[in-house]
Formats: C-alpha cells, sequence, structure tokens
C-alpha cells in the first residue's frame, strides 16, 4: 500500500465529498463528523461520481440513479447498484488527509 497525501483537513467540508485521483484509483473523500472516509468515486451500476453525490449520515447517495453506499465500508445500500465499490484506508496526521491505494 502507498499512502498519498489528498489534502489539508481544513480544506474538507463536513458532508461534501471531494475526488482525488492516483493512477487508476479515482476515489471520493469524505469528512462525517470529524472522520475521514474513502471509497472508490465511481458508482458502480452506472459509473457516476460519488463524490458529488449528497451524504445522508454514512452513506452517500449516487447523483445519477440514486443507489446508496456505506462510506465506511463501500457496500450497496440499495437499488440499483448491487456490486460494491473499493473502499479505502483514510487517515489524518498532522492536519494533512491521506489515503492508502495498493500499488
Amino acid at each position: 500500500m502507498i499512502r498519498h497525501p489528498v489534502a489539508s483537513l481544513s480544506e474538507l467540508t463536513d458532508g461534501v465529498g471531494l475526488k482525488v485521483d492516483f493512477g487508476e484509483h479515482r476515489i471520493a473523500v469524505f469528512l462525517v463528523d470529524g472522520q475521514v472516509f474513502a471509497i472508490g468515486d465511481r458508482c458502480s451500476h452506472a459509473e457516476a461520481s460519488l463524490s458529488e453525490g449528497e451524504i445522508f449520515d454514512h452513506e452517500v447517495e449516487c447523483p445519477r440513479h440514486g443507489s446508496a453506499f456505506d462510506i465506511r465500508t463501500g457496500k450497496p445500500l440499495s437499488l440499483p447498484a448491487t456490486t460494491p465499490v473499493p473502499a479505502y484506508r483514510a487517515t489524518v496526521d498532522g492536519g494533512t488527509v491521506y489515503v492508502e491505494v495498493p500499488e
């Protein structure tokens, strides 16, 4: 795993996604109630950007067809999506947000 800096914690807004790219990994980063989470940014149903979706508690709703995903695990919570999106480890160190991606 490679740990990449994403943003400073002060740049993230609670309940608003941030899209970042690392090679083939397109990732949506979320700040919810002081915790940072990262999942694959492409909806597994229709390739829409999850970072543009609305956040409800620990769920993000796909802006295209309304599928919901758990931002902690990437697991789909409603149809039409049935396949999970990747979940990535997100940490904060010294005010900087990091996401770990496979090499």
